[in-house]
């Protein structure tokens, strides 16, 4: 009896893999998956699993539609995976070169912007300082209404 790998429908596979129909009928239609047809209903193999895992891996870590349709097509030219391990490599590669280059003008953003918050923070502390009341200067006529002081012009 021959062993036969299970079959997943559309909403089966869906659930399994955390997406939507929509999303599995999207790669569908980019040609990365080729579901069969029971009838009228679509129906997944392992191998479109295992497909739809790579997929999802590649657009996780920001490879383009291209560049995964591209990756897969060279896992079914090469038997011995070869082409496929080396064009990844290099796909991975370009991409951490990319994300340094990004990481590099975040951190120079965020660098940037903590100086103006600095900025800003300390020109608010001088508006807010500027608005505080002044003690205003003791008159004569003030120190003189003050309990035990000697009257101005008269000697005790």
């Amino acid at each position: 009896m021959p062993h036969q790998d299970p079959l997943f429908t559309v909403t089966q596979l869906g659930a399994e893999l955390g997406i939507t129909v929509r999303t599995l009928h999207f790669y569908e239609a980019q040609g990365l998956i080729t579901p069969r047809r029971a009838g009228t209903t679509r129906v997944y193999s392992q191998r479109d699993r295992a497909r739809m895992i790579l997929i999802l891996r590649g657009k996780r870590l920001g490879f383009s539609i291209k560049e995964i349709k591209e990756y897969l097509e060279l896992y079914d030219i090469d038997p011995t995976h070869g082409q496929q391990t080396s064009a990844l490599l290099k796909a991975v590669q370009k991409r951490m070169g990319k994300l340094e280059e990004q990481r590099h003008a975040l951190e120079e953003t965020i660098s940037e912007l903590r100086s103006i918050e600095l900025q800003c923070e300390e020109a608010l502390e001088a508006i807010a300082a500027m608005r505080a009341p002044q003690p205003k200067a003791e008159s004569k006529a003030d120190r003189a209404k003050k309990p035990g002081a000697k009257p101005i012009g008269r000697s005790t």
